[in-house]
């Protein structure tokens, strides 16, 4: 069973009317998820918080976000990233849930977390936020779990719709954390060609896979057969870590893409296997995107039940 970590600030960040990414992105899913038998744990502060963003994130930046809401902003560096007076303790939960689940998965063999959180995270850059994403609230895990638990080699997953560009310019330059992505291009963020594989020391540890408009399981199924996978063994890493977004669904307002519940069952399934081969089982979900909020517990509990063989 994937132990649940989530917090109730993280619903505290209120987006203007009309924006997808709302509070109900995160109380669907959690609410799902308990009804049907995970269990929930409500992460609460973490005692390394301060320092694991500022390990990711310029000072400036922090400093500048955490400003801004006290200042009454109504935007954080672009229109995509609206701030009201809880959007800072919103991101700051986030990261309080993401590094306990962290801290579960590092302890003990086999253990699988979920950081069931928003804002989402991916976009985030070293010194911006964009995308509706404040905080990298998987490169902050997986650079935490590289200092804290010992953990050698970190491989993060994003199967969200939208590339990753937060989370591979933070980690390009390092062959210590792989980042392979999934991802729909042209499309917004534009970044995520397949000849980006890293820069420096860091080249051949960045694999991106863009897929056209409109594909599904299939499609995906051959990136993951020929691609994805093959590049995991590759690496073999000590641990994995999932950006899990949910907009690739077939019926995501955003996404425009065909994956049924179905594909993202596969894709845990694989990628529980390759835990089990190279991890010990050792397995951490971060929530990303997702914008069919009817929709977003099933397609989760879909994905961790592939994980677990459940």
């Amino acid at each position: 069973m994937v132990r649940i970590y989530s917090d109730p600030r993280c619903l505290a960040h209120v987006s203007p009317p009309g924006f997808p990414e709302i509070p109900e992105r995160l109380s669907t899913v959690v609410d799902g998820l308990r009804s049907a038998g995970f269990q929930i744990q409500e992460a609460g502060a973490h005692r390394s918080r301060e320092t694991a963003i500022q390990e990711i994130h310029d000072s400036r930046y922090v400093s500048r976000f955490e400003e801004s809401v006290r200042r009454g902003e109504d935007f954080l560096d672009s229109g995509d990233n609206p701030i009201c007076d809880n959007t800072w303790e919103a991101a700051s939960a986030a990261v309080d849930a993401a590094l306990h689940a962290a801290d579960y998965v590092s302890s003990v063999a086999g253990n699988k977390a979920m950081a069931a959180i928003r804002p989402p995270g991916h976009h985030a850059e070293r010194g911006m936020a964009m995308g509706f994403c404040y905080f990298n609230n998987v490169a902050i895990a997986a650079d935490y779990l590289k200092r804290s638990a010992g953990v050698e080699r970190v491989a993060i997953v994003d199967f969200d719709v939208h590339h990753g560009n937060g989370t591979q310019h933070i980690f390009e330059q390092r062959q210590d954390v792989l980042y392979v992505s999934s991802h729909r291009h042209p499309f917004y963020p534009g970044t995520g060609l397949a000849d980006e594989q890293g820069r420096g020391d860091g080249i051949g540890a960045t694999v991106n896979v863009p897929l056209p408009a409109g594909s599904g399981d299939e499609v995906h199924a051959s990136a993951y057969r020929e691609i994805i996978l093959p590049s995991l063994r590759k690496f073999s890493p000590d641990i994995l870590l999932i950006s899990a977004g949910f907009d690739s669904w077939i019926n995501d307002p955003l996404g425009g893409m065909k994956v049924t519940e179905t594909g993202f069952r596969d894709w845990g399934s694989w990628l529980g296997g390759i835990a089990e081969q190279f991890c010990e089982g050792r397995v951490l979900v971060v929530l990303e995107g997702g914008y069919d909020v009817a929709s977003l517990p099933s397609l989760v509990k879909a994905s961790l039940e592939g994980l677990t063989g459940g």
